[in-house]
């Protein structure tokens, strides 16, 4: 590492709060767990092994502390309006949730919409996916980037941006694309309706990617908070290899299911074919474009090989 590469992670790192797994779990002293087990197991993802002492121990202290930034921000924003002399016109608080492929940010942001829903502050809580901004395979194919699914360039960027926008600009009533993972493709005849909850959590690869020119709206500007998920490349190949054999076995019992294409497959080809994936798509996409907005967090999520969180990264305020 160059002095200056190691000079850039010394100050990158003191921007944060480092919270080991123990010292964060003593923070959940006191809350009572509104989830039962059953309702862990439904938001539980295919190959997240989470557990009722994951969610008391690292998600709970979380949702407070979310659920406590986002009634701050509400406040300043009628306190605001009462110094403007206006009606109070505070809009919905803002959640990215960004990570790799597979790391479980998907599991963690459905779990973080229920839970943060039990908390008086913040009961209406509604959950988005960036899979819905991907471009229609049909459009993929038509600019030859079919096999980049998941890149930056396969969504349309402008799209999720002027959603945000209307999001955070008050609008009554919005409406997002919705995406099929069973079709692997967006559903013309679908859509997500949001009318003006309290929180609003946009979970997605890329969300915490700066703007393609100086110019343009990073979709991270208008997120009023956001997490990263991270964990060892290493731990998520194998978790990616886990989770597309777990949906090539689904397939079976699901004659619409994309991975019926991969049904006929053995064991051993699947997993190769996995691999391929990985290694030809989603690692490059990790490194190339997701990994390296790991700075730009509010909380980072360090998760160990058996996918528990072991540290927490707070960024001091």
């Amino acid at each position: 590492m160059s002095i200056d590469a190691a000079s850039t992670t010394s100050a990158a790192h003191s921007l944060y709060r480092e919270i080991d797994r123990g010292e964060w779990a003593r923070l959940a002293g006191g809350l009572s767990q509104p989830l039962a087990e059953t309702e862990v197991v439904q938001i539980r993802g295919i190959g997240d092994r989470l557990d009722m002492a994951e969610v008391s121990e690292v998600y709970l202290p979380l949702s407070r502390l979310l659920s406590l930034y986002a009634e701050t921000t509400k406040r300043l924003g009628a306190e605001t309006s009462a110094f403007l002399s206006e009606p109070d016109s505070t809009t919905p608080f803002v959640v990215g949730v960004a990570g790799s492929v597979a790391v479980g940010k998907s599991t963690i942001a459905r779990l973080l919409r229920e839970l943060m829903s039990r908390w008086p502050g913040t009961p209406r809580v509604e959950l988005v996916t960036t899979d819905g901004f991907l471009y229609p395979n049909a459009e993929l194919e038509r600019r030859g980037i079919m096999d980049r699914k998941g890149f930056p360039e396969s969504y349309d960027r402008r799209a999720l941006v002027e959603f945000l926008t209307r999001v955070k600009s008050g609008d009554p009533e919005v409406h997002a694309p919705f995406y099929s993972h069973m079709r692997y493709d967006i559903v013309p005849e679908a859509r997500v309706t949001m009318r003006r909850p309290d929180v609003v959590i946009v979970e997605g690869l890329n969300v915490l990617q700066p703007p393609p020119s100086p110019n343009e709206v990073a979709v991270s500007d208008l997120f009023d908070f956001s997490i990263y998920v991270d964990a060892d490349t290493d731990n998520v190949a194998g978790w990616f290899a886990d989770r597309f054999l777990a949906l090539r076995r689904g397939a079976f019992s699901n004659p619409n299911s994309f991975f019926n294409v991969f049904a006929e497959l053995s064991d051993d080809e699947a997993l190769e074919m996995a691999m391929g994936f990985w290694n030809d798509i989603n690692l490059p996409n990790l490194v190339e474009n997701v990994a390296p907005t790991k700075h730009r967090a509010t909380l980072v999520l360090k998760k160990g090989r058996n996918h528990a969180v072991e540290r927490v990264l707070l960024r001091k305020v």
